[in-house]
């Protein structure tokens, strides 16, 4: 099974270098990490480039980006990874359940960076919520197999919530797979937002 690593990108100079070091192995052994920028301004280029298999220009629009990079992906599963999103080291349970040809789906359980026990309050509840609904979101680090993917209509090309939308979509051929192993990803939003605003706005926007 080749996996392909999607990742769209927009100023992420910070963080970019640490995500796609974190993928060196999964490249060394067959798998492919495809970087599609909305046309940073900042060095994430420079820094991306020469540590992924393919840097793509794109319209900075994270539904586009990520439809994009499935277009030029060769592998059997797709994964949309954010730019401030890491994957655990162990991704056994994963290959496990990814076999080419089989229209499955899924994501994987959230760590936010933060500390306090309002984070970990946030974890549990995204969690119970995704198994309960069906619906993932994009810092679970989707993955969808090919097929399946293509059958859905990619990721709809909408401003926000185009993982909710495909989310959707997917649940009307099966339910997804839920990893409990944690992506760490960041918690930065939440902490110049507030958290309990970045929970208000979000569930608007739903």
């Amino acid at each position: 099974m080749k996996l392909s690593i999607i990742i769209p990108t927009l100023n992420e100079a910070e963080g970019i270098k640490l995500c796609l070091d974190k993928l060196a192995d999964l490249r060394n052994k067959g798998h492919e990490v495809i970087v599609v920028d909305g046309r940073s301004q900042d060095a994430t280029r420079g820094i991306a480039e020469p540590l992924c298999d393919q840097f793509i220009n794109s319209d900075a629009s994270r539904s586009l980006q990520m439809n994009i990079g499935a277009k030029h992906a060769s592998g059997d599963f797709f994964l949309f990874l954010h730019a401030d999103t890491l994957l655990p080291e162990d991704l056994s349970e994963l290959m496990r359940v990814c076999i080419p040809g089989v229209p499955a789906w899924g994501r994987f359980d959230v760590r936010l960076s933060g500390n306090g026990v309002l984070f970990r309050m946030i974890e549990r509840c995204m969690a119970i919520r995704s198994r309960l609904t069906g619906i993932a979101t994009g810092d679970q680090a989707m993955f969808i197999e090919r097929g399946l993917f293509e059958k859905v209509g990619a990721y709809p090309e909408l401003a926000l919530m185009e993982d909710i939308a495909i989310s959707k979509r997917l649940n009307k051929f099966s339910r997804p797979i839920c990893l409990k192993q944690n992506v760490c990803t960041s918690s930065r939003r939440w902490e110049e937002n507030g958290v309990i605003k970045t929970i208000v706005k979000m569930w608007v926007f739903r």
